[in-house]
């Protein structure tokens, strides 16, 4: 069994596949599939984690470059993805807040990037500290 390529394709069946493993005995087999599918897990719960932090990162971007186009919308996606990024470190409790800086770099590059395309002009942002993505108010 190609448990990588199962687990990389589908949760479900890769349970569905363990089971089945342990229902004939091959209990090592099922070992290997269920490490295998809490590898995949993992890495989807640390996907998950980068996207909440890129979007979150994107409006804060936003919210200094266009003073002007501060909307309600801004605010609630601010609030959304700091509450996604809590629900997210509840869940998994192993993605702490150093993994959230072993990921800040790329996700303000990625960030900065989309702010840019979605302003149409260049972002003046150069860095974001913590205080200003987890802590700073953002009201209209």
């Amino acid at each position: 069994m190609n448990w990588q390529k199962l687990s990389s394709t589908s949760h479900y069946k890769t349970a569905i596949a363990v089971k089945n493993e342990i229902a004939t005995g091959n209990l090592p087999e099922a070992i290997i599939g269920i490490e295998e599918l809490i590898l995949a897990l993992s890495r989807s719960e640390r996907r998950a984690l980068k996207s909440q932090l890129v979007r979150l990162m994107l409006h804060i971007i936003k919210w200094q470059s266009q003073a002007e186009r501060r909307s309600l919308s801004w605010v609630a996606s601010i609030k959304d993805a700091r509450e996604e990024i809590a629900d997210i470190q509840e869940e998994t409790p192993s993605l702490t807040s150093s993994v959230i800086e072993d990921l800040w770099d790329k996700a303000f590059i990625i960030a900065n990037r989309d702010a840019q395309a979605e302003m149409g002009k260049k972002s003046t942002v150069t860095a974001l500290s913590w205080q200003q993505v987890f802590e700073d108010d953002y009201d209209l």
